[in-house]
């Protein structure tokens, strides 16, 4: 399975940016895909996952804020983020979880927030 991350970039503080993250390869049994990110200094934490079966999951930090989705057709997850604040800086990492190949993680993309 191979990730391929867009749509990071540098916007302003209440700004809006779009995540996009699709997925290639032997794709067989998707349990869950998920955004993570992880800011310098910092451990690498979940923004926010969708399972499946469509039950969603955010850190308490983006509720309200960020909005996950999902494409089954196109294998492609996708992260709404308005609202944006300069915490929310970080290098933001998909991340997908199948039966066959387990966790595989994405390259990574850059998100700056300027206050």
């Amino acid at each position: 399975v191979q990730l391929v991350e867009s749509g990071g970039g540098l916007v302003q503080a209440g700004g809006s940016l779009r995540l996009s993250c699709a997925a290639s390869g032997s794709i067989f049994s998707v349990y869950d895909m998920g955004w993570h990110r992880q800011a310098p200094g910092k451990q690498r934490e979940l923004v926010a996952s969708i399972a499946s079966g469509g039950r969603l999951n955010y850190a308490d930090s983006v509720k309200g804020r960020f909005t996950i989705s999902r494409d089954n057709a196109k294998n492609t997850v996708y992260l709404q983020m308005n609202s944006l604040r300069p915490e929310d800086t970080a290098v933001y990492y998909c991340r997908i979880v199948t039966g066959t190949e387990g966790i595989t993680w994405g390259q990574g993309t850059q998100v700056t927030v300027s206050s």
